[in-house]
């Protein structure tokens, strides 16, 4: 297949190398082309030197050879052809791709090369070039026939100009942010064979006029947002077509029953859209098929066992469907050999099908959701596939130790079924795995000592199992970034002997003790740190306060004394932190209010190899959100900003620095000995959907800046003693369950139907006499104002030392209880 995909540009580069080999007269590239090339040189270099970046030595060193005093046509990555009749040289290729990796470049640096309109190749791949296409300039290069200008930063919708190149073979946009929809004007590239559109924005349908591209070989559109049906120009007219790439995105309606007229194709991928309907009967046509990827859209019905009757099929991804193995198919034969085999969630039952065993040239096998019973079988150990996952079954027994003893398994991922004994003591001794992920069985027994010596081994979840005793050590070089051991019986001090490439780090609900160890601060790459539900006690450990690339904290429900030091701000990328339940005392430091992620939600590149990331679906960070445990997708944890300091011994006020944190999604500080009013400044918490403040000793009035928090939907002010008006707004009137105020001094408002003392009506009674009394009233008040203020003068003030404050006191709680009668 990759040969495949190469073959058009490893042709067109042997016949510009062939171009240079040919004898040529002694004739110099025309002066205008020199001129232009420098001008692009020296464009270029002045915008690295402007923006301070690490490629202009690079760019220098590569470009050394392009410079005045000598023949264009001998400069580093640049092609000539020579024309005898007309006496001279004219340069036909240029190959400047990979100059730029860091930083970026205007698109404005390739006006100078749009001069040389003789250019038939142009490849300006990853080049970190940003801006729209310049459509006016490229019409100059009416000559090209191949254009490549992948993996850059390239916006805007595609330039019609481009369109009309009419020689042009290979064009190449892809890895770009290109939006807009796909010109239908695309038809006038008749002599079109590849066209790459990969990994951009483009919308829309696909215009029937591709299909009147019929040199076309390639049509790689994937990883767009392209929607609509498959055009029925592209099944019936592109006979020459040799791949059709479309997944990723969202087509939708059924797979055009003509599909099988494209019977030269040999790579098939309509994976991850909206496709319905069954397998097209006509695909048996397409006997040159290797790689065909349906899964995971909505297809259903029975999957034919005709697949495996293709001889060359080597590739075969159906999961993720709602289509149905025939599980009588135990004695089928198939005539293809398999390198993949996707079948999740395909409802495969009974034991692992025997007819695999014969598919000796495996690498990835997928029945993963799906109902398989039994044990796991000798021969699928002997078949040394590399990728393997048979998550979400009903497996039993112990693994054999021969799967751990190949050097070909990369990914293992057995997670969610029922397995159970000990892993092998020696398996580390000669696996190489790189992804193992074996959570939610029951396994028990030691982590064997050996699995450190994974030297490969990138991401390691042995969660929710039965593992007891201690950690094996990791070396400091270890390339592991992800660990996830949480959720079993393991014991003993906190281990801190990770990898320095350790990322992530889960360790909770285990049975670890005393206090954290302060060379866990080595682990300058650590992002999330979880120790949740141990025996974990001492001072708050101040030296966490160093990881700098800390995102997450969570040291829930352990016995960790001390206050919070006021250097917790130096963690500029944490967004969750959990210390609930401990034993924490002293007051909240103002300076948690300029934790910079939870300000807003910044763009923090994750250190996790991206190897990792695709494995991450099922891991979740369990918090106390919105009243119970939820897990938080890994996925998403970059959205999710949190504060839960409940359940502990904090005191004094709450400082109204935290109303800084405009990004803060949960806030719980309740249980606490919290006093002193509410911030005004938690009105400006625009983001905030919880607020738990009970089971405090708050006092005042709740702030009318409530109104302004659209987002809340859960609110807990209960068991404080809070007084006065609950403020109204859209939002915070659908907050009305008794209990979020409830056990307070004295609340009112529409919230909990109470009328504070001011909303009373007046009455109603307007006649004659009253008004005779108010105006005499009036008249008497007005005589004699002088002594009843002067009275109240007095009085107020003996109020203001405190003289009053016990008959205050208690005639306030008098009133309260007749007004609320």
């Amino acid at each position: 297949m990759a040969c495949l995909m190469s073959l058009p540009f490893a042709a067109y580069l042997i016949f510009f190398f062939t171009l240079n080999l040919m004898p040529m007269p002694c004739f110099s590239c025309p002066q205008e082309h020199k001129e232009a090339l420098l001008e692009f040189k020296t464009s270029l270099t002045e915008n690295l030197l402007a923006a301070n970046s690490t490629d202009e030595a690079m760019v220098t060193e590569l470009l050394e050879s392009w410079n005045s005093s000598s023949d264009c046509c001998q400069w580093n990555l640049v092609t000539c052809h020579s024309h005898a009749a007309s006496a001279s040289k004219h340069i036909t290729g240029l190959d400047i791709s990979y100059l730029v990796l860091n930083g970026s470049v205007p698109s404005d640096v390739l006006a100078p090369l749009f001069r040389i309109t003789t250019l038939m190749l142009l490849n300006i791949a990853s080049n970190s070039m940003q801006g729209e296409i310049p459509g006016a300039g490229f019409a100059n290069l009416t000559k090209l026939v191949y254009l490549d200008m992948r993996e850059n930063r390239f916006n805007g919708s595609i330039p019609p100009q481009l369109f009309q190149l009419r020689y042009l073979e290979y064009l190449d946009l892809s890895g770009n942010l290109i939006q807009g929809t796909l010109s239908s004007k695309i038809a006038g590239l008749k002599n079109l064979k590849q066209l790459n559109l990969d990994e951009n924005f483009i919308q829309g349908e696909i215009p029937a006029e591709v299909g009147n591209l019929i040199e076309l070989r390639k049509l790689s559109l994937r990883r767009n947002k392209i929607s609509g049906r498959i055009p029925l120009s592209v099944v019936s007219q592109l006979r020459e077509l040799q791949v059709l790439d479309l997944q990723d995105n969202s087509l939708s309606m059924e797979i055009p029953a003509e599909i099988g007229n494209l019977v030269n194709i040999s790579t098939l991928s309509l994976s991850n859209n909206n496709l319905s309907g069954g397998i097209p009967q006509s695909i048996q046509k397409m006997r040159k098929l290797e790689t065909l990827g349906l899964g995971k859209n909505i297809l259903n019905g029975d999957i034919p066992a005709w697949l495996f009757e293709l001889k060359g099929l080597k590739n075969l991804h159906l999961g993720g469907n709602n289509l149905r193995w025939n599980n009588t198919n135990v004695t089928i034969a198939p005539k293809c050999m398999l390198s993949q085999l996707s079948l999740r969630s395909c409802d495969v039952r009974g034991p692992i099908p025997i007819w695999l065993s014969n598919q000796t040239r495996l690498d990835l096998l997928d029945l993963s959701e799906n109902r398989l019973e039994g044990a796991f079988p000798l021969w699928l150990a002997k078949l040394q596939v590399g990728i393997l996952f048979l998550s979400d079954n009903k497996l039993t027994g112990s693994l054999p130790p021969l799967l751990f003893q190949t050097p070909s398994l990369q990914v293992l991922k057995l997670s969610r079924n029922n397995f159970s004994g000990k892993l092998p003591e020696d398996m580390g001794e000669k696996c190489a795995v790189m992804i193992l992920m074996l959570s939610e069985n029951n396994f028990s027994g030691p982590v064997p000592k050996s699995i450190a010596n994974i030297y490969r081994l990138l991401l390691l979840d042995l969660s929710r199992n039965n593992f007891s005793g201690e950690l094996p050590i990791f070396k400091p070089d270890a390339l592991l970034a992800f660990v996830d051991i949480s959720s079993n019986k393991l014991s003993g001090k906190v281990p801190a002997t990770f990898g320095l490439n350790t990322t992530m780090l889960s360790l909770g609900q285990n049975e670890f003790s005393g206090q954290l160890p302060k060379n866990l601060s080595n682990l300058s790459q650590l992002e999330h740190l979880d120790l949740h539900d141990n025996n974990i006690t001492g001072d708050f450990p101040t030296f966490l306060n160093k990881i700098s690339s800390l995102q997450v904290l969570n040291l829930r429900n352990n016995s960790i004394r001390g206050s919070i030091s006021g250097d917790l701000s130096n963690l500029r990328s944490l967004r969750i932190l959990d210390l609930s339940n401990n034993l924490l005392s002293g007051k909240i430091p103002p300076s948690v209010g300029n934790l910079i992620a939870m300000i807003e939600t910044p763009d923090i590149p994750s250190n996790l190899p991206d190897e990792i990331f695709s494995f991450l679906v099922e891991y979740d960070l369990i918090v106390n959100w919105k009243k119970s445990k939820q897990g938080l997708s890994s996925h998403n944890l970059d959205i999710y900003s949190l504060i839960d300091l409940s359940k502990n011994q904090f005191s004094g006020n709450i400082p109204s620095s935290l109303g800084r944190l405009k990004g803060l999604k949960l806030l719980n500080i309740s249980s606490n000995e919290l006093s002193g009013s509410i911030p005004l400044a938690f009105g400006d918490l625009k983001s905030l959907e919880t607020l738990d403040l009970s089971h405090n000793n708050l006092s005042g009035q709740i702030p009318e800046t409530f109104a302004k928090l659209q987002e809340l939907n859960t609110l807990d002010l209960s068991n404080n003693e809070l007084v006065g008006h609950i403020p109204e707004s859209p939002q915070m009137d659908t907050l009305i369950d008794p209990n979020i105020y409830a056990n307070n001094s004295g609340l009112c408002g529409v919230q909990i139907q109470l009328h504070c003392p001011e909303e009373h009506p007046p009455s109603a009674k307007t006649d004659e006499s009253d008004e005779k009394n108010d105006t005499w009233w009036f008249s008497w008040a007005t005589a004699g104002i002088g002594f009843p203020f002067g009275f109240f003068s007095v009085v107020a003030s003996m109020y203001v030392v405190g003289y009053f404050s016990t008959v205050a006191t208690r005639t306030r709680r008098g009133s309260q209880c007749v007004w609320q009668r």
